[in-house]
């Protein structure tokens, strides 16, 4: 192999050895989504799709501050209480108004990474979140979080399958789950 190239082949015989390991574990990754920083998002939208495209069942149970990226800016709700206005006013409104969780610099680190993934080619979240949805990756939202936050179902972005759940849900897939990550 020449120097400088990644072995992916090996790299992925070894994670087929390991999930292979695990009695009763399913080919499946669970995933919690808690941080709604764009980095973050990019992550894991980035690790689920990657799993997604080596076959592996993929759920996401986005919760808290996370739940803020799948909100749709061309939509609103009506009969909101003020403190749900309120929430609905402080987080970002949908995946582009996220910031980054470091070198923000009052948005200027953002629009450089923006910029920078533009001009590499390197997907968006819109864009991956496109993709999760061609390769079935399951998206979860937390019940609890929309309560609190004051947000509902109809504010949220179209994506195939999305549901509303509550955190056994999650854990009945988390429990299955070869990998478990958090986000």
């Amino acid at each position: 192999m020449a120097e400088g190239k990644v072995d992916v082949e090996g790299e992925l015989a070894a994670i087929k050895a390991q999930l292979a390991e695990r009695p009763g574990a399913k080919n499946k990754l669970s995933m919690v989504v808690f941080s709604g920083e764009l980095d973050r998002q990019l992550a894991s939208m980035i690790i689920a799709t990657g799993a997604a495209a080596m076959g592996m069942e993929v759920v996401l149970f986005y919760t808290f501050w996370g739940t803020a990226a799948l909100r749709d800016p061309g939509k609103k709700a009506k009969g909101k209480n003020f403190i749900s206005k309120m929430f609905g006013a402080m987080l970002p409104k949908g995946r582009d108004k996220l910031k980054l969780s470091k070198m923000n610099m009052a948005g200027a680190g953002t629009a450089m990474m923006k910029n920078l993934m533009k001009k590499k080619h390197v997907a968006g979240l819109g864009e991956l979140l496109e993709v999760a949805g061609q390769l079935g990756v399951k998206i979860y939202i937390c019940q609890m979080s929309m309560d609190l936050m004051g947000f509902k179902r109809e504010e949220m972005i179209d994506y195939p399958g999305l549901e509303v759940v509550g955190v056994a849900t999650f854990l009945d897939h988390a429990k299955e789950s070869a990998i478990q990550l958090f986000i």
